[in-house]
């Protein structure tokens, strides 16, 4: 423990020796769950010092021992190119969850292609009408939907003409108003 120096008050002393006893728990409790070979987590070492995590956060020579005996790798008497982390364990298990939701996309699309393409060629061996009289039907539908929108696009500018027709009207006659009034 680290003595304070001389000459600080009763209440400084008494927090820098609650400080080097909590350091020295947090020790003990990282030593002995390295001998125990148990996880080692910041939160794991603090809750088994009984400190809050934000004590080792707040202490770099701490943090830094707890993330060194966190990683297998330094830790571990196997040689480092055979010792997997936990860390690289967790990226490769979302990287496969990852590539697991791209294949069920790909699969889905793949199944709705292929049920469009066994549709159309059943819709033509049953010989209710082949696809090509569809495609011309949803073809004159675009051509009737393209219609209605320039239709609608005109009188909305007709609209607007109108209105702006309107309000010149307006104006032209209160100043014929104020004029006829002088």
């Amino acid at each position: 423990m680290t003595t304070p120096p001389a000459g600080t008050s009763p209440l400084t002393q008494a927090r820098h020796h609650d400080v080097a006893r909590r350091r020295l728990r947090v020790q003990h409790a990282l030593a002995d769950m390295h001998a125990k070979a148990e996880e080692i987590t910041i939160s794991s070492v603090a809750a088994r010092a009984k400190v809050h995590r934000s004590f080792i956060h707040r202490h770099p020579d701490l943090h830094a021992a707890v993330l060194q005996a966190a990683d297998p790798a330094t830790s571990s008497p196997h040689s480092a190119s055979t010792a997997v982390s936990r860390t690289s364990l967790m990226a490769d298990n979302a990287n496969l969850r990852d590539r697991n939701r791209r294949l069920v996309h790909q699969v889905h699309d793949l199944e709705a292609r292929l049920s469009d393409i066994l549709g159309a060629q059943a819709f033509e061996r049953t010989g209710l009408g082949g696809p090509s009289r569809v495609q011309q039907l949803e073809a004159d539908n675009e051509t009737h939907r393209q219609h209605i929108l320039d239709l609608t696009r005109a009188l909305e500018e007709r609209d607007e003409e109108l209105a702006a027709a309107r309000e010149s009207n307006r104006r032209l006659m209160a100043e014929l108003n104020r004029t006829a009034s002088r």
